[in-house]
């Protein structure tokens, strides 16, 4: 899909969440990104893999408190059982790996970081991988190519960059294939972050797709359930869109609150990993 058309997709996801109340109706939506019913059908069919009226239900507050409700049983067992992302109905397998102070301190010196851009359901991404995993992943619009390589750049100031999207497109290829059997392996990542932010950004893992979890349940899982301003920090502060899902985290109220990459993408991703749920038990 081209960005033009996750720009359509994106309109089309803010027009139906202001007016969610009003049930409307595809003339109105397909209307509103200029095509025709029969052509926005296509393109959001071909998108989400379900109808926009279909989608419609994943945006609405009872929707979202249902999620919540389903997350808090499943966080409790995969605490129990001591479970990450690899053990639950999951495409991916995500292992964290902490840089140490040494390489904090460094500030990424010696080490080589290889990146790439690449198409994705949400619009243009920017995946850059070390030989210790994926060390940042990054959605653009409403950044530009050289904004995301400056915050990559930030995070690793002394590292060498070296743009090379064959090393990144396995990575791509293995998040945003569509495939419903799970990967084989484990995807690593190399992430920077405080001890705090590791254990949130761990917590976040927990939480399977066409799930989510409030910012209480996730500092209550942490074993600090009065940190939840530092929880919101933890997870505004990601590195790696997606792969830590921190779009799993919604308000207690159900509403989908911000994202650092966007509202409109994260509810994006959300209908979108829900309809793949359910096609998934289709089959």
């Amino acid at each position: 899909m081209s960005d033009r058309d996750y720009g359509r997709i994106e309109r089309a996801i803010l027009y139906i969440a202001r007016h969610v109340r009003d049930q409307p109706v595809l003339a109105d939506v397909a209307a509103h990104v200029g095509l025709s019913e029969y052509h926005f059908q296509r393109l959001f069919r071909r998108w989400a893999g379900i109808s926009p009226k279909r989608f419609l239900q994943y945006l609405t507050a009872e929707h979202a408190r249902s999620l919540l409700r389903a997350a808090r049983s499943v966080l409790d067992v995969s605490l129990e059982t001591g479970l990450s992302g690899a053990g639950r109905l999951h495409d991916l397998m995500v292992n964290i790996h902490a840089a140490t102070p040494g390489d904090v301190k460094g500030r990424g010196a010696g080490l080589a970081i290889q990146y790439g851009f690449h198409a994705s359901p949400f619009g243009e991404c920017l995946i850059a991988v070390t030989a210790r995993g994926v060390c940042a992943m990054d959605f653009l619009s409403p950044l530009s190519r050289a904004e995301a390589l400056a915050r990559l750049k930030d995070r690793w100031p002394r590292a060498a960059l070296r743009e090379r999207p064959a090393a990144t497109r396995p990575v791509a290829a293995r998040v945003f294939g569509g495939s419903r059997r799970r990967a084989d392996g484990a995807l690593d990542l190399f992430v920077q972050g405080t001890n705090f932010q590791i254990k949130v950004w761990e917590a976040l893992l927990r939480i399977p797709p066409g799930a989510a979890a409030s910012y209480q349940d996730i500092a209550r899982r942490i074993g600090a359930p009065r940190a939840v301003r530092a929880v919101a920090n933890a997870v505004a502060n990601n590195p790696a869109a997606l792969l830590i899902p921190c779009h799993r985290v919604i308000r207690k109220t159900g509403a989908v609150g911000e994202y650092r990459w966007g509202r409109a993408r994260k509810q994006a991703i959300l209908g979108w990993e829900a309809a793949r749920i359910v096609g998934r038990r289709r089959t």
